[in-house]
């Protein structure tokens, strides 16, 4: 992940100062224990300023409003607290080169500060400090004890300091062109290297970006290079600081990250750092509970699979009841074939005339023999009496977990903010279902604006097909989006995704139709491997829910049977982007 370096926050600063200044602070709120968002307003407009020290997201940006989640951060009720009927007045850095911005508040423009909240972007040691006139730490977002530091420890109370000052040259416009090479080739090294050990202010991404625009290989050593190729990174040197200088910034996106100064397409640095560290954080939570989900389902899965054999196992010794019943019915119609201390005996079956040998206890007489017998099969009736709807439990379990994981099986990859809240959905409904533990994870939503939406495609015929993604979304489409005129669909018996294909009244889709929107729901199955799959179709008004069942759970009849071509359904849905 790139971090925020010197030159990005400068850019930042920039577009912050000429429109969100000054602005009266409305409101304070932590996302979580690394982020809080500020409610700025100003004559204009209403927005919100993220300020976030992510060990690894370090950053400042305005963005989207929070969610609607209770916040119960004592460092937001401090903000809240002391800043409230105030304004954002300065946005200044606390030391040239520093990646530490100074946020100013006070009753109206032109009044002194009442407050500074510093905002510290330096990797691991990123911080927000909140500051009073005199200069003493009224609230920190991360405390650091002396124990912790010895240098500069941030505790309330203590008198605020400066970050310690890096030593290396600062860059100058004033510096010539042969101090500034005589500078970096002192030592012979790779150009990127040497670059940002030369000088403060400089990041690894800047550096590669800068030799990028001068054509020039990031690992090119230093005493290889031409005198051509130093005067093209001079001038990209010179253009780095004039656009420092002037505040004028190119943001754009690139294959390894970003950049502010050689970029194309992108109108708001802002909105590009927002978008960037929001896809990259979401990325990581989303790998993360992707795994911790597939854990769990495995883990689960597994003991009920044993637990299904088990029960299986018993009810095949429970299919020898009827066998029992024959024998001691046999042993009680030859009676008189029966003599003492016999350990087995053989007789002919009633219906095949084939022999059968019946074991005896040889210390019984024949009819205690048959009652023995009778009283096993009563008892295997009784197991099997017991077993049966025990295994169809764990069964009716087991085919709501694969469901799960056929709905798991569709994230194979982060791509936009939709795909984690549906995972989180997920999440949520195996926390509502005492599957993970609640207090583990954040309570699951229940706002309606935090739903996600149902992957949307167009048939042949140009209907509208939409395909859940969670269990929730299943239930929304089967039972509420679903009107008289659509068509159900969902893979026979096999576990997979509701597929709702949308109609007007009186349209009626023809085998085409059909037979795409069969692919899709074959692919979107536990069989999705599969060269066939038995997919049925009915009207939604023939799908219930049976009380008490799980999320995603139905019946249905008058279902008709198409076979679906889930490589088909794949071919179409990996070339074709869901419409948003």
């Amino acid at each position: 992940m790139q971090p925020v370096d010197f030159t990005t926050l400068m850019a930042v600063c920039a577009e912050l100062r000429s429109q969100w200044l000054p602005a009266r602070f409305e409101q304070a709120y932590q996302r979580d224990r690394f982020t809080v968002l500020l409610a700025l307003r100003t004559l204009k407009q209403r927005g919100w300023l993220t300020l976030s020290w992510h060990p690894q997201a370090a950053r400042m940006h305005m963005s989207e409003p929070p969610p609607r989640d209770p916040d119960t951060f004592t460092f937001s009720q401090q903000l809240r607290h002391q800043l409230g009927g105030l304004a954002l007045v300065a946005i200044e850095p606390v030391s040239p080169w520093e990646r530490a911005i100074d946020l100013q508040f006070a009753h109206r423009p032109g009044e002194p500060a009442l407050w500074h909240l510093y905002i510290e972007i330096m990797g691991q040691y990123s911080n927000a400090i909140l500051v009073n006139q005199e200069n003493a730490i009224v609230t920190a977002a991360h405390q650091v004890s002396s124990n912790q530091s010895s240098v500069r420890p941030i505790q309330t109370g203590q008198p605020y300091e400066l970050p310690p000052a890096r030593l290396d040259p600062a860059p100058s416009l004033a510096e010539d062109f042969e101090r500034w090479k005589s500078r970096i080739a002192l030592v012979p090294g790779a150009i990127r290297k040497n670059l940002v050990k030369a000088y403060r202010g400089l990041s690894s991404s800047l550096v590669l970006s800068m030799v990028k625009a001068a054509e020039i290989q990031p690992d090119r050593l230093t005493d290889e290079m031409s005198d051509v190729e130093w005067q093209r990174l001079f001038e990209c040197w010179q253009f780095w600081l004039k656009s420092l200088e002037a505040e004028n910034f190119q943001p754009g996106f690139t294959s390894s990250g970003y950049t502010v100064l050689w970029g194309q397409g992108e109108t708001s640095v802002q909105n590009m750092i927002d978008r960037y560290y929001r896809d990259q954080l979401n990325q990581q939570v989303f790998t993360q509970l992707l795994h911790q989900i597939t854990q769990r389902l495995n883990a689960v899965l597994g003991k009920l699979r044993v637990k299904a054999e088990g029960f299986e196992s018993r009810l095949d010794r429970s299919d020898r009841a009827d066998q029992a019943k024959q024998q001691a019915d046999l042993l009680m119609a030859h009676l008189h074939l029966w003599e003492p201390g016999m350990q087995s005996i053989e007789l002919c079956d009633f219906e095949t005339g084939e022999p059968v040998t019946i074991p005896l206890d040889p210390e019984k007489n024949a009819v205690l023999n048959a009652q023995s017998l009778y009283k096993q099969h009563q008892k295997l009736k009784r197991t099997r009496a017991a077993i049966e709807p025990l295994l169809k439990a764990v069964q009716d379990e087991m085919f709501y977990l694969e469901e799960i994981e056929t709905a798991i099986a569709q994230f194979d990859r982060y791509e936009t903010p939709d795909d984690l809240k549906a995972l989180e959905e997920i999440r949520d409904e195996l926390v509502q279902e005492g599957y993970l533990e609640g207090s583990e994870y954040r309570k699951a939503t229940t706002q309606q604006d935090s739903e996600t939406q149902p992957y949307r495609y167009k048939t042949p015929g140009g209907f509208e097909l939409l395909i859940g993604r969670n269990n929730r979304q299943n239930d929304q489409l089967t039972f509420r989006t679903a009107t008289e005129y659509d068509l159900w669909f969902h893979t026979q018996e096999i576990p997979g995704s509701h597929v709702l294909l949308r109609l007007e009244p009186g349209a009626i889709a023809d085998e085409k139709d059909l037979q795409f929107t069969a692919n899709l729901a074959a692919f979107h199955s536990r069989a999705r491997q599969s060269e066939q799959v038995p997919v049925v179709y009915t009207e939604p008004k023939h799908v219930y829910k049976p009380k008490g069942t799980k999320p995603g759970t139905v019946i249905y009849k008058q279902e008709r049977v198409i076979w679906g071509q889930p490589q088909q359904g794949r071919e179409f849905a990996m070339s074709h982007r869901p419409i948003s």
